[in-house]
């Protein structure tokens, strides 16, 4: 299952003037990643096609579809502003359902029949590690909006970039900013059915313990449970509550979480990473959710949110009729103008070509932050936003650069 979608190719003066603001601060390439004419009627050969896979359905939709529409919405004021190389820009989003045993043969046949030269997709790893050897093996760059893992690089090969931080820089920026906020003695829960849960924890506690902390429980539970009265209890057992709770967990189980914590009395701070960034967890968990922290990528904000982020927000709402629902939605406008930046430096649609600019791309203007990928790093250096819910809205707490990073 899949979507098509050619996207408009209509003057929108309002579009034009995000797209040229939006790359007026670029570096070397400047406007021309996005020529001002574009071929009224083009043949099908001479369209530039991108491949998106996303979950549109299924769990992992809470942040792949906020992912997806903001794919969709680049690609159209790339469009608008005239294509690239004088050509228009074809986006072909695809449905994943968040199922890995799809995911391959979605990315042979956006290779293989679709012709696409280069892909983006996926906010979580597992999605990604199914997804990758594919385009490896066919020499194609993919740029991941959100999967966080530092270790796709190793894990998968040369073809893989990410258009967001490491799994290990947010972890770290948790640990530190945890540790100086609430204390020093913490409970850690992680979900031992994904990548990215487990990493996310790894890490964390990695920085955790070597800036003097202690974790004085450790548990797990299973990534499709509801109920966590298990854990609950074991952590209500203890002679006394820890500091903080730090929870590795995906979108779809912390709201449950958050809520059943909150029921028993357990009201101390929860940290997490960025699989919290969904409204979800504040129509679960209601007014429970306050005193949650958790890193993400930008503060979807129009009021505090950085310049980018305010502009996105307005073109964002007046495409889909409402906010962004999260950061992520901010993440797969990037990765889709980061593959144009790629294209317009280096004149040409070749797969190979485009991940060689790729690499060599340096302070690219993402609204997200800053994209660079130095001596071969396929993982940039972002700084991390600390989320704080308070009142069940989302605040900026901290913008926040950790001391030090854990290795991949």
């Amino acid at each position: 299952m899949g979507i098509y979608s050619t996207c408009s190719i209509s003057m929108k003066l309002f579009a034009l003037l995000l797209l040229l603001s939006y790359f007026g601060s670029a570096s070397e390439s400047g406007p021309s990643a996005v020529p001002s004419q574009l071929n009224s009627t083009p043949s099908e050969s001479h369209f530039v096609k991108i491949g998106g896979i996303f979950a549109l359905t299924g769990n992992e939709s809470l942040l792949d579809l906020p992912a997806a529409n903001g794919a969709e919405l680049a690609t159209k004021e790339i469009n608008s502003a005239g294509g690239l190389l004088g050509r228009p820009l074809t986006l072909i989003i695809k449905d994943s359902e968040y199922r890995m045993d799809l995911i391959p043969g979605i990315a042979k046949d956006l290779i293989a029949q679709d012709k696409i030269v280069a892909g983006i997709g996926f906010t979580d790893d597992n999605s990604l590690l199914a997804a990758g050897p594919t385009f490896q093996n066919a020499h194609v760059p993919l740029v991941s909006a959100g999967a966080t893992s530092p270790k796709i690089t190793q894990q998968i090969g040369d073809e893989i970039f990410l258009a967001c931080f490491g799994d290990n820089t947010q972890a770290a920026a948790g640990a530190e900013y945890a540790i100086e906020k609430f204390g020093k003695n913490a409970y850690l829960l992680t979900d031992n059915g994904t990548e990215y849960t487990q990493l996310l924890a790894d890490y964390f506690k990695n920085r955790f313990l070597e800036l003097g902390g202690d974790i004085v429980l450790e548990d797990v539970y299973s990534g499709n449970a509801s109920n966590f009265s298990v854990q609950i209890g074991r952590l209500k057992a203890l002679p006394k509550q820890p500091d903080f709770y730090y929870i590795a967990a995906m979108p779809y189980s912390i709201g449950p979480i958050v809520k059943q914590f909150r029921n028993v009395g357990l009201v101390g701070p929860i940290v997490g990473g960025d699989g919290y960034d969904t409204p979800d967890i504040i129509s679960i968990a209601g007014n429970a959710s306050d005193n949650v922290f958790f890193t993400s990528h930008a503060l979807m904000d129009s009021e505090k949110g950085t310049i980018g982020i305010k502009r996105f927000i307005v073109a964002y709402n007046k495409e889909y009729g409402h906010d962004p629902e999260n950061a992520f939605a901010a993440l797969g406008y990037d990765a889709i103008y980061l593959i144009a930046d790629a294209i317009g430096r280096t004149g040409s649609t070749d797969p190979a070509e485009i991940h060689k600019a790729i690499q060599d791309t340096r302070d690219f203007p993402g609204i997200t932050g800053r994209i660079s990928y130095p001596n071969g790093v396929h993982v940039p250096r972002k700084s991390v936003s600390i989320i704080a819910i308070k009142d069940g809205k989302f605040t900026l707490e901290a913008e926040f650069e950790p001391k030090k990073v854990p290795p991949p």
